[in-house]
């Protein structure tokens, strides 16, 4: 367990970030929050604003001072602000770009020249790229397909020389489409889990993508913070300065999500049973299929993902439910 320390987490406002600020406050640490609220929610972190162990701070990470005053006294980063989806990155690579490298480079510098511990980041897997292979192995990537999935991998090559020229360690995370508590479900970017779930909820016909059997390793956010809290308390110093998979390691195609979806909330609302998907064309920059290996990060790091997609979406759709009613 991660207590007493002092972490900064970036986009502290976020689906992941106001996860780990709970999480981590829970267990006694000081935790020092950044954002600026471009995709966070205030709703996110209203709970955790009282509290005596935690700071936020209103700032943007294309601001290096915003950085350097974020860092101050901090042992464990725990970067997570980003401007995410592929879509929102094909329709305006330019600031994705400044955010996800430029942003991130200034996160970087400011922890490495504030001596910082441990820099854990969001990477993604969207890394993998055009790479055919499955399950998807650390050390096996292919072209990326879209602007995001640039930014993401240049991630890990500014991680990499950062330890090989300053010292300072690092990890990074490849999340593999995360879900749970507090992922929005509205706007044009909302990712495809809370997407069908307010569709369904509505009444209306959730949109699937293609024909339906695209496939995914869904995670569910409980995975993702022990994960998280792994990379940060980790001794095995073979375990630093690499980057993991953090999924659960078996795949689901997205028929089979909207009938698991289907299923659960009908628990809530019978009608729901009566919605049939509609298809339609691929979405541009889509991986077909994406199945992790979790082997590296359950060697190195002693990374143990609980719940699977089902357990997941059943906790998943409780919390979706009582926050849009």
């Amino acid at each position: 367990m991660l207590k007493g320390r002092k972490v900064l987490v970036t986009g502290a406002a976020g689906f992941i970030g106001s996860n780990l600020v709970d999480k981590f406050l829970a267990q006694d640490n000081e935790v020092i929050c950044l954002d600026n609220f471009s995709t966070g929610k205030r709703e996110n972190i209203q709970a955790f604003l009282e509290h005596p162990k935690c700071t936020f701070i209103e700032g943007d990470i294309r601001n290096i001072e915003d950085c350097q005053k974020a860092v101050e006294g901090v042992e464990i980063v725990f970067h997570q602000a980003a401007l995410g989806s592929v879509p929102r990155s094909i329709n305006d690579p330019i600031t994705t770009n400044a955010v996800n490298i430029s942003g991130f480079l200034n996160m970087l510098t400011a922890s490495k020249d504030a001596n910082v511990k441990r820099f854990i980041y969001a990477a993604s897997s969207s890394t993998y790229g055009d790479h055919p292979g499955l399950p998807k192995e650390e050390d096996k990537i292919g072209k990326p397909l879209s602007p995001y999935a640039v930014t993401k991998y240049v991630n890990e090559l500014y991680a990499d020389v950062f330890h090989k020229t300053y010292g300072i360690d690092t990890i990074g995370l490849r999340y593999f489409n995360v879900f749970g508590r507090r992922q929005d479900p509205h706007g044009a970017y909302a990712a495809v889990i809370p997407k069908f779930v307010i569709a369904m909820l509505n009444g209306e016909s959730p949109t699937i993508n293609g024909e339906g059997d695209n496939s995914r390793d869904f995670t569910y956010i409980e995975n993702v913070l022990h994960a998280n809290e792994q990379a940060a308390i980790t001794d095995n110093e073979n375990a630093l300065n690499e980057v993991y998979n953090v999924a659960f390691g078996e795949r689901t195609d997205l028929k089979e999500l909207y009938y698991l979806i289907q299923e659960y909330l009908s628990e809530f609302d019978p009608k729901v049973k009566e919605i049939d998907p509609i298809f339609g064309p691929p979405r541009q920059g889509d991986v077909k299929h994406s199945l992790a290996s979790i082997e590296k990060g359950k060697t190195l790091m002693g990374y143990q993902p609980k719940y699977n997609i089902k357990e997941g979406l059943k906790e998943a759709t409780i919390w979706y439910y009582n926050y849009l009613k």
